[in-house]
C-alpha cells in the first residue's frame, strides 16, 4: 500500500488519542471495572480494529485487507497468550485489584513503543538483507518448539527476574503499596514502591514478547503500515480484555499448542519466501529457488481454523474446566486472605462468591477432579483459611453466611 505521511500522522494521532482517552476516563481514577464495562469497551476496540480493516479492504484492495486481518488476528491471539504472564506477574507482586488497570495500560503503552521500534528495525533489515526472512523463519520455528515444551505454570518466577533483584538491592524499596504511587516515604527516606517494580517486570516481558510477535507479523505482510496498525490495534483494548476473560485464562489449555502451530506455519511461510527471493551464495549458488508460496487467503484460513479448534477444544475439555477452576480458586482464596489486595468490602465479597462458584464447578466435575483438588494440600489449606476468615466476618456481621460443601467444609 502507498500510504502518505498525512495518513501516517492521522493514524498515529488516532491511536495516541485512544490511549489518552483510556487513561483519563477509565484508568486515572483507581477502580475495579465491572464485567459489563470490560465487555462494552473490549467490543468497542475490536469494532474499531474491524472497521479500520474494512477501510484497508475498501481503499487498498483484497490483498492488503487480507494481510491486515491475518496480522491482527495473529497478534491478538499472541496478546491473549501474553495475558497469562501478566496475570502471573501481578499475582506475584500482589498488585491491588483497583490498581491493576494502570499496570496493564502501562504494559500496553510500553509494548506499543517497543514493538514500533522493532517494526521499523525489521523493515529496515528486510529492505537491506533478503536473508532476514531465513532468520525470522527460524526464530518462529524455534519459538513454536519452545511453546510446546514450556508451560505457563512453570513461569512462577517470571516476576522475580534479574533486573528486579538488582533493583531491590540498589534502590531502597518498600514491601507495601502506597496507592498507585511509584515512590513513597518509608522510615523517613524516599523509597521505591512495588508498583514501579511490577511496571519494570511488565516492560521487560514486553520486550521478550516482541521477539516472536514482530517476526510473526512480518511473515504475513511486509507492508510497514499494515504491520504497525495490526500490532497497535491488537494491543488496544487488551486491558479491558484482561478483566473480561481473566477467569477463563487457565481454561485455554490448548491455546499454546494452537499458537505453536501458527508460529511454525508462519515460520515455514517465511522460509519458503526466503527461498523464493534467495540471494545467499551458499544456497543454490545465490539463485532464487522456485517453490510454492503460501497465499494470504490460505494463511488467514489456517490461522482462523487453528484458533477456532484449539479454543473450542479448551472450552469443552473437562481437564481444562478443572484446571481453570482449581487455578482460579487458588488465586481468589489468596486474594481474599490478602488484606492489601482490595480495600473495598463489596469487592472482597465478590471474590469470595467467585471462590464458591469455583468450588461448585470442581464438585460438579465428579469425584476424579474433586480428589485432584483435595490432593493439592496448599490449595486445601488456602480454602480452609478463606472459609475461616469468611466465617469470622459473618460473626462480625460483615458478610452473609454460605451453605456447607464437601470440598470446602465449614469450621467445626
Amino acid at each position: 500500500m502507498d500510504v502518505s505521511p498525512v495518513v501516517w500522522g492521522l493514524t498515529i494521532a488516532g491511536i495516541v488519542g485512544l490511549l489518552l482517552f483510556d487513561f483519563f476516563f477509565h484508568v486515572r481514577k483507581a477502580h475495579v471495572p465491572t464485567l459489563r464495562e470490560a465487555a462494552i469497551w473490549s467490543s468497542l476496540y475490536v469494532g474499531i480494529a474491524i472497521v479500520f480493516g474494512l477501510g484497508v479492504l475498501a481503499f487498498g484492495g483484497p490483498t492488503p485487507g487480507g494481510e491486515y486481518f491475518a496480522g491482527y488476528i495473529t497478534e491478538k491471539a499472541l496478546s491473549v497468550d501474553n495475558l497469562f504472564v501478566f496475570l502471573i506477574i501481578m499475582t506475584s507482586f500482589r498488585v491491588p485489584r483497583e490498581d491493576q488497570q494502570k499496570v496493564l495500560l502501562f504494559g500496553i503503552v510500553f509494548a506499543l513503543i517497543a514493538r514500533t521500534g522493532f517494526i521499523f528495525l525489521g523493515a529496515a533489515l528486510i529492505n537491506s538483507f533478503a536473508w532476514v526472512f531465513y532468520a525470522f523463519g527460524l526464530i518462529l520455528i524455534l519459538t513454536a518448539g519452545n511453546m510446546l515444551t514450556s508451560h505457563h505454570d512453570d513461569d512462577e518466577g517470571t516476576a522475580d527476574n534479574f533486573v528486579i533483584r538488582i533493583a531491590r538491592k540498589v534502590i531502597h524499596t518498600t514491601e507495601h503499596y502506597d496507592g498507585d504511587k511509584l515512590f513513597t516515604i518509608h522510615n523517613g527516606k524516599r523509597a521505591m514502591t512495588p508498583m514501579l517494580l511490577v511496571m519494570v517486570a511488565i516492560g521487560g516481558t514486553d520486550i521478550l514478547f516482541a521477539l516472536d510477535s514482530i517476526p510473526a507479523i512480518f511473515g504475513l505482510t511486509q507492508d510497514t503500515y499494515l504491520v504497525f496498525t495490526a500490532v497497535a490495534f491488537s494491543l488496544m483494548g487488551l486491558r479491558q480484555l484482561f478483566f473480561l476473560i481473566e477467569g477463563l485464562l487457565d481454561r485455554l489449555i490448548y491455546l499454546s499448542y494452537g499458537l505453536s502451530a501458527i508460529l511454525a506455519f508462519i515460520g515455514v511461510k517465511l522460509i519458503l519466501h526466503a527461498l523464493h527471493e534467495n540471494n545467499l551464495p551458499f544456497v543454490n549458488d545465490g539463485e532464487p529457488i522456485k517453490v510454492t508460496e503460501i497465499s494470504t487467503a490460505v494463511s488467514l484460513s489456517v490461522i482462523l481454523g487453528v484458533l477456532l479448534i484449539t479454543v473450542l477444544a479448551s472450552l469443552y475439555s473437562p481437564a481444562g474446566k478443572a484446571r481453570n477452576a482449581i487455578a482460579n480458586a487458588r488465586r481468589h482464596a489468596s486474594a481474599y486472605l490478602d488484606s492489601e489486595y482490595t480495600h473495598d468490602p463489596a469487592e472482597r465479597e465478590r471474590i469470595y462468591r467467585l471462590l464458591l462458584s469455583e468450588r461448585d464447578q470442581i464438585t460438579a466435575l465428579g469425584p476424579k477432579y474433586r480428589q485432584k483438588a483435595r490432593d493439592e494440600e496448599d490449595l486445601m489449606n488456602l480454602l480452609r483459611r478463606a472459609r475461616a476468615s469468611h466465617d469470622a466476618a459473618v460473626d462480625r456481621g460483615e458478610a452473609e453466611p454460605v451453605g456447607p460443601s464437601t470440598l470446602l467444609p465449614p469450621r467445626p
